[in-house]
């Protein structure tokens, strides 16, 4: 069973990979069913910036496709920079918003981007009152204390973890799980040992989400996902129900 709708204030879609595919409907449905507002979407492609206008473009172009097959009504907002996030009138853009979804890129660019902003704060406000939060890859991996820089290497252990937006202050995330070694082998050894071990790491396979209200989560797709919690690691596959609390309120 997932979790009981009502059951807090905050609705939030965590997915390791797959952004705007059709396994994910499931994920929007739960998410917009719970949330407060007129049942629109706001897209944002903003950890995808740095690498231009045709990507970012297409990250939206994708966002737009996807919810119309949904019959959701839904816009990409060009929030690119940090002057973007602090332009008054992309925060009023929340105003009445069910959901806000923010896609992939690099999460230590989006992070720098958001934290602080009018943009960001405007978005955990209206969390507080039934906002839906739905990430994938970066849009997730940018939530707890800090956030990887997509352009570093491995070996600069400084340089490859950032400040991140702490909306989760005691969990680390890291989607693409299952095939981050085919992306850089050793980088799954690098954040577990990298990841402070009296904190809480949640790692989300691709085309696989966790959906929740920042305590009891359940598990949509086709992967699983992994939880260290004090060195002791718990494993949820597609339907299951795990507990993991990662806000402060």
């Amino acid at each position: 069973m997932s979790p009981r709708k009502g059951t807090a204030s905050r609705s939030i879609g965590l997915l390791g990979s797959g952004e705007f595919e059709p396994w994910t409907e499931p994920v929007d449905r739960w998410l917009l069913e719970r949330a407060t507002g007129d049942g629109s979407v706001l897209i944002l492609p903003t950890a995808s910036a740095p690498e231009g206008t045709k990507v970012f473009d297409t990250w939206a172009r994708m966002g737009r496709s996807h919810y119309r097959r949904l019959g959701v009504a839904a816009e990409a907002l060009p929030v690119k920079t940090r002057d973007d996030a602090n332009d008054p009138s992309f925060a009023r853009r929340l105003e009445g918003t069910s959901m806000v979804f923010f896609s992939g890129g690099n999460p230590a660019y989006l992070a720098r981007t958001l934290a602080g902003s009018a943009f960001w704060l405007a978005v955990l406000d209206a969390m507080d009152r039934g906002l839906a939060y739905a990430g994938c890859s970066a849009g997730i991996a940018s939530l707890g204390p800090a956030a990887p820089d997509s352009m570093a290497t491995i070996a600069s252990e400084g340089e490859r973890w950032q400040p991140g937006l702490g909306l989760f202050p005691n969990t680390w995330l890291a989607p693409h799980w299952n095939m981050l070694e085919s992306f850089a082998p050793g980088i799954t050894d690098f954040i577990e040992s990298t990841v402070p071990r009296e904190t809480r790491l949640m790692t989300i396979d691709e085309r696989t989400a966790a959906v929740g209200d920042g305590r009891d989560w359940h598990v949509v797709g086709s992967g699983v996902v992994q939880v260290r919690t004090r060195g002791r690691w718990t494993k949820s596959g597609a339907g299951a129900n795990f507990r993991a609390p990662m806000l402060t309120s």
